[in-house]
């Protein structure tokens, strides 16, 4: 767990983490009494973990396993079946294969090349919460990448908002099974009465601010100045602030938001995206002043 990242987890989650993998399962419904019982005693006769033991015994799966070390070292990832969440979101429902590794190598080179807050942001001097996920064109997986970083910060322990700021077509809502009707627009238009932010019910430290009804005026929104004093506000409550943003190709709105975020992550596709067209966004970015903190080939 890096320093600089605070750890807000639910009370349940956090009791369900000062238990044994015995007591997790039993109260999770997957154990009986004379069940723990017998996989503690064959625990001891082999010399097996506990986890071993009950599988051996046909008590539960792997997966009830990883689930119970999920609690104990409150690391949240939900399992198929129990949300509604769409199964896009791999790092919240296969948060152990290669693709989620990758995302977290990812999250890694961000946190020591951009992100500063608490301490770190003291010793070097200033403050950086927020990036913008852009790309050249739709399809490019950028509203993926976008939360599924968005779902591995979170599961670092660091408070993360995910901002759907693609006021044209906006996905986020959809994948994370939330309303569209108020967000980022009525905020914006100043139609919003109080807080547009969700939290994600099973995904301790996340939450969304989804785009809300599809505006005539989306780029003038973009570049108010209430925009901007939204950014200063939220960034005051979590420790990272990822936004998702329209295709580059058609839109200027990318520009506008990668400027108010400060920096930029620009995602390219394999077979698809052009080296011309990316060397033109990147330069759009960097004549708003805004820094493109690097580039991400998305292979699927």
């Amino acid at each position: 767990m890096l320093e600089h990242l605070e750890t807000r987890d639910p009370s349940a989650e956090q009791a369900a983490g000062d238990r044994s993998i015995g007591a997790i399962l039993f109260f999770a419904g997957k154990l009986k009494a004379d069940q723990v019982v017998q996989a503690l005693r064959l625990q001891s006769d082999r010399g097996l973990r506990f986890g071993e033991a009950c599988i051996e015994l046909g008590y539960v799966t792997q997966e009830d396993i990883d689930s119970a070390l999920s609690h104990q070292y409150h690391y949240s990832y939900l399992r198929p079946g129990e949300t509604k969440l769409d199964q896009e979101l791999v790092a919240a429902f296969n948060p152990f294969s290669v693709q989620v590794e990758a995302l977290r190598h990812l999250r890694t080179q961000l946190l020591l090349h951009w992100f500063r807050t608490g301490t770190r942001a003291i010793q070097l001097g200033a403050e950086r919460k927020m990036l913008a996920i852009v790309s050249q064109d739709k399809g490019d997986g950028r509203t993926y990448l976008a939360a599924n970083l968005a779902v591995v910060f979170s599961q670092l322990g660091g408070r993360t908002l995910l901002i759907d700021a693609d006021l044209r077509h906006p996905r986020l809502h959809s994948l994370f099974n939330l309303r569209n009707r108020i967000g980022l627009s009525s905020v914006l238009a100043g139609r919003a009465n109080g807080s547009t932010v969700e939290r994600v019910a099973g995904l301790a430290n996340l939450s969304i601010l989804p785009a809300g009804a599809a505006p005539p005026n989306p780029l003038e929104l973009l570049s108010r100045p209430e925009f901007r004093d939204l950014l200063a506000s939220e960034s005051k409550n979590f420790d990272v602030v990822l936004i998702d943003t329209p295709a580059a190709e058609r839109f200027s709105d990318a520009q506008a938001i990668a400027a108010r975020a400060g920096a930029a992550l620009v995602v390219a596709r394999e077979d698809r995206s052009h080296i011309e067209a990316l060397g033109r966004l990147t330069a759009s970015i960097r004549s708003t002043h805004a820094q493109v903190v690097g580039c991400v080939l998305n292979r699927l």
